[in-house]
């Protein structure tokens, strides 16, 4: 017995000698917000620059919020089933919308604490009259949903700002590819998801807003004239129901001609027609000369013919990312613009193109 008390003892001295001289954990130099004796993080905005991109990420939450509600109360159990959705999958779009009075909540809070004005939800208008039609564009709109957010982060002077963000732009990532299920489509046709800028983002989601209330706030980025894909694939056409994945022939390939029609600039659009659209900046000529096709870590650029007035096409380019031949440049929900030159851009200056756009629009690739 007194051999046991002694053992035990033993092993508590030493617990006690362990936990005294236990080190503080390793921190490698750099990094910024992760020492005790770093300023506190605020989660607000704290430019002009943060304030314009959460308002356009909370208006991008409006909408989905009115759209994902909308789409389940139009739609019967029965339109729902033909396209191959059952009453768990109504179920978790309704859960999407709930998502969304999460993150526009989380969003006009950040906005608050900035000491700015958050926006209110606005009445839209939709282009879908079928359940395969709803569910491709909440395929879409959720695509520039996520990539406006990509584009942006990066650059936000709030970095604890953009940590909330990130999580909730986490959730639309998961969003989009649900509804790409949905459509019948391939989940994540891409290695990489693009990000675009301000103005990209804004420039496909003015056109969907019909009125808005007089307080809310006004949204300062540029509009472009929207371009539009007139031979379109259409990611319903073969009849493909709901499923996890399918794996489907691409609609297209490189070398297939696409082709445009744009809008002229200088019109009014959006909501309360408040807002005029705009070319780049720095456009030198009266007509465009290519098509940039922005699609994953990539801006490639193909010769615009143009045909006619605001009309034109261009071959699909071809190529793949990091040489990899399972990853075409140009797969899934790829945005499209026109522009005077081909400027060398990467993903982090993106927004530099915005300076040499004649018209932005969105192309089903896959």
């Amino acid at each position: 017995m007194v051999f046991l008390t002694q053992a035990i003892a033993v092993l508590l001295a030493a617990s006690k000698v362990q936990f005294v001289s236990a080190a503080p954990a390793p921190v490698p130099s750099g990094g910024v917000g992760v020492r005790s004796n770093d300023t506190p993080p605020v989660y607000g905005v704290m430019s002009d620059f943060d304030y314009q991109s959460f308002l356009l990420a909370l208006n991008q939450e409006w909408i989905e919020l009115d759209l994902f509600n909308y789409g389940k109360s139009r739609f019967s159990a029965e339109e729902f089933a033909s396209a191959g959705l059952n009453a768990d999958d109504v179920s978790l779009i309704q859960f999407k919308a709930d998502q969304e009075v999460g993150h526009a909540d989380l969003l006009s809070n950040i906005i608050s604490i900035g000491g700015r004005t958050p926006a209110v939800q606005c009445k839209y208008k939709y282009d879908f009259d079928t359940v395969p039609d709803f569910v491709n564009f909440c395929q879409r709109l959720t695509r520039w949903g996520e990539s406006g957010v990509y584009g942006f982060l990066s650059h936000l002077d709030s970095r604890p700002a953009a940590a909330l963000l990130t999580q909730s732009i986490a959730t639309e990532a998961r969003q989009q590819m649900v509804f790409r299920q949905f459509s019948g489509a391939h989940p994540m046709p891409v290695f990489f998801e693009t990000g675009i800028s301000q103005s990209m983002a804004w420039s496909l989601l003015s056109r969907y807003l019909v009125e808005c209330p007089a307080q809310n706030p006004k949204i300062e980025w540029q509009i472009f004239p929207w371009l539009s894909v007139t031979n379109e694939s259409n990611l319903l056409q073969d009849g493909y129901l709901a499923a996890i994945t399918h794996n489907r022939t691409s609609l297209s390939e490189p070398g297939r001609n696409i082709t445009f029609r744009w809008d002229d600039t200088n019109q009014t659009v959006s909501y309360n027609n408040s807002y005029t659209t705009s070319i780049g900046g720095a456009i030198n000529s009266s007509a465009p000369a290519f098509v940039a096709f922005v699609s994953q870590l990539n801006v490639t650029y193909a010769p615009l013919t143009v045909t006619g007035s605001n009309t034109g096409y261009a071959a699909q380019p071809g190529g793949v990312v990091f040489n990899n031949t399972l990853d075409p440049v140009i797969n899934g929900t790829t945005f499209v613009a026109l522009t005077d030159v081909d400027l060398y851009v990467t993903p982090y200056n993106l927004s530099l193109l915005n300076d040499h756009i004649f018209a932005w629009g969105l192309y089903q690739a896959d």
